[in-house]
């Protein structure tokens, strides 16, 4: 059953007329208070993963469900859908459910809290964050198992629940789920940290109201929808060829079991004045979890981002377009599984579908063409008792090369989210048994074109204690492809220097791996592709390059450029060198995904040191009766309503 919402006062909002002044300073106030949420998160949050690294997304929504300042989209709409409650003043929500909220948080470890915003006995705005969680128990420390099988594995997982009702904090309910938790304080703090920036967004959309009046307000969210929804259709008529379908497909390596690599595909045409992205042709759910239960409407607003950053970043995105974008998932896919599939690993899913959607604009706009780049949020964890007999758990994400793109060269060591910041490595060595003996660009790994894709980093991790580390990466088979001429980075490797100078070659997502006191854990994270002709870049820039460390002087040569020793070019070399390695060469591909993926497999043991991981195989008879269980539990709803 829909959730009912219960206000006391039904007058209808009044539209009213607004001048672009008040409009601005309203957008202004919203910005303002989108980001004092995240300010006041950083501030008060416990772990170094929401406070130090920034794992969180904000959100104010129109009373309608829309987000109209945020980072993810809204997912009103589908808890409204979903929720068999009522939603009234002094509620406030949380939950770490992904079935639960088609997918607006898509794993146990992301803590949702949503609070619906009252004034006068009217619901007037929803305000909510997420952040992750260092850990919610499970099988494995990080609540992030890379061979789980069902979601019952990953840790607690919190349906949407009312955790203050009246304003009154359900704390019997709260401690219950902490004790689930291997940091329960941290998580509590946490917690705490997330209700409190949902409380400042309340405070400041009371303080508009109040400053402007109700109906101002709620005529300039609409206004801001609309404006984004003018923009972005005009971009859609202008930018998208119709009719013309374009495919792209792209792929998860491996799923930490041995099986891979996982296919995600997905058509995009446009029909009038719709988009529509068609992920029919993508792989079935896997009896992993690196399944990714994708919302629908996250997908929307990631087309959004990318097309408003492209060609006017000033627009502020919000879900005023989403009526113009269609997406369309089959259940039973790996972007769509079903429940209990495991989703704890759903990262390298969420961050390859931007390489597909780049992929996909890119073949229908050269202004959207980017290479495949630093894809993803490899994750370490290390955890275990230190001398004193206190548990430490670390929970960091990892940085690595974002791709080349038109506009120019990738950057070194970024994340894949721009807001993501590094956990400082004087933090860590305060607070943690280990020391970071290593953090550096890894030259050569980015992609040699006309723009550079971006280096990955290596970080060496001195354990200075017994304890078990967790990885997560991907990327070490497939290449990040380079397009329009320009050339894969490099893949991801992980290594392991025991204390008796034994080297172990780890696989990219693997759990329990035993470290004791002087073990030393390489992580290298691969680089972006390149975009366009490498041998039309610069010469000078590529000595400036080989002087910075970001390239070698044998790497130099990939561009066709010869250095002297003094670090000059050799403009005669160059041009011989060029014209040589022009002749060779086959014809520029659009996208150079570095071989098929069967030639891939062909070459992994030689190139990677690991055995290449087998061909999945899908349980189709589990997922046809989960499809079918899922349609009867619809048809019963719909008869009820």
């Amino acid at each position: 059953m829909p959730a009912k919402i219960i206000q006391p006062n039904s007058e209808p909002f009044k539209k009213v007329d607004i001048d672009p002044i008040t409009l601005d300073i309203i957008e202004s106030a919203l910005r303002s208070a989108r980001y004092e949420m995240d300010a006041v998160l950083f501030r008060t949050a416990m772990s170094p993963g929401i406070r130090e690294q920034h794992d969180e997304f904000p959100m104010i929504a129109s009373p309608n469900g829309k987000m109209v300042v945020g980072q993810f989209g809204s997912f009103i709409h589908g808890f409204n859908r979903d929720y068999d409650g009522t939603i009234e003043e002094g509620d406030l929500f949380l939950t770490s459910d992904p079935y639960s909220c088609a997918g607006a948080i898509s794993h146990a470890p992301d803590w949702l809290v949503m609070r619906p915003v009252f004034l006068d006995g009217r619901l007037i705005a929803y305000a909510a964050m997420f952040g992750h969680m260092t850990d919610v128990g499970g099988k494995v420390p990080g609540s992030l198992p890379t061979d789980a099988a069902q979601i019952y594995e990953e840790g607690v997982v919190i349906p949407i629940i009312k955790i203050y009702k009246k304003d009154v904090l359900q704390d019997d309910v709260l401690k219950v789920i902490l004790h689930q938790c291997r940091k329960p304080q941290w998580n509590h703090s946490d917690f705490n940290a997330l209700v409190a920036a949902v409380r400042l967004a309340e405070k400041r959309l009371l303080e508009l109201c109040e400053r402007f009046g109700v109906d101002m307000v709620q005529t300039a969210m609409d206004e801001l929808l609309e404006r984004n929804r003018s923009a972005m259709l005009h971009l859609i008529q202008t930018t998208i060829g119709k009719e013309e379908r374009v495919y792209f497909e792209d792929y998860v390596d491996d799923d930490g079991k041995g099986m891979g690599p996982y296919k995600l595909a997905c058509t995009m045409w446009r029909e009038g004045d719709l988009l529509v992205f068609d992920f029919e042709g993508t792989d079935p759910q896997s009896d992993s979890s690196i399944n990714m239960l994708l919302n629908e409407e996250m997908f929307k607003m990631f087309v959004g981002v990318y097309l408003i950053n492209i060609f006017d970043p000033q627009i502020m995105f919000n879900d005023g377009f989403y009526d113009h974008v269609d997406v369309r998932i089959p259940p039973g896919t790996i972007l769509k599984p079903l429940k209990p599939a495991a989703l704890s690993s759903r990262t390298h899913m969420l961050a390859r579908i931007f390489d597909v959607l780049g992929g996909l604009l890119g073949q229908r706009n050269p202004d959207y063409m980017v290479a495949a780049g630093f894809s993803d949020s490899p994750h370490f964890m290390y955890s275990g008792y230190d001398k004193d007999g206190e548990w430490y758990q670390l929970y960091q994400i990892g940085f690595g090369g974002i791709p080349g793109r038109p506009v120019g060269d990738g950057p070194d060591g970024h994340s894949l989210w721009p807001s993501f910041t590094n956990v400082p490595n004087e933090f860590l060595e305060a607070y943690f048994p280990l020391r970071i003996e290593i953090y550096e660009s890894i030259a050569d790994t980015g992609g040699p074109g006309l723009h550079r894709g971006g280096n990955g980093v290596t970080i060496g991790y001195r354990a200075l204690e017994p304890g078990e580390m967790s990885l997560h990466d991907d990327r070490w088979l497939t290449y990040p492809w380079g397009v329009v001429g320009g050339l894969p980075g490099r893949r991801s490797r992980k290594e392991i220097v025991r204390v008796d100078g034994s080297t172990e070659i780890l696989r990219p997502k693997c759990d329990h791996v035993k470290v004791e006191a002087g073990d030393l854990l390489l992580f290298h994270t691969w680089g972006g592709g390149g975009w366009g002709d490498p041998f039309e870049r610069d010469p000078a820039l590529v000595a400036l390059e080989v002087d910075r460390g970001l390239v070698t002087m044998e790497g130099a040569k990939r561009y066709g450029v010869v250095l002297n020793d003094d670090l000059s070019v050799d403009e005669d070399a160059t041009t011989a060198l060029r014209d040589k390695m022009r002749g060779e060469r086959p014809e520029i591909k659009l996208i150079d995904r570095g071989g098929t993926v069967e030639e891939l497999r062909a070459r992994c043991k030689e190139e990677t040191g690991l055995e290449p991981p087998v061909a999945p195989v899908f349980r189709e008879h589990i997922i046809k009766a989960l499809k079918e269980r899922d349609e009867r539990a619809r048809r019963a709803v719909a008869a009820a309503e």
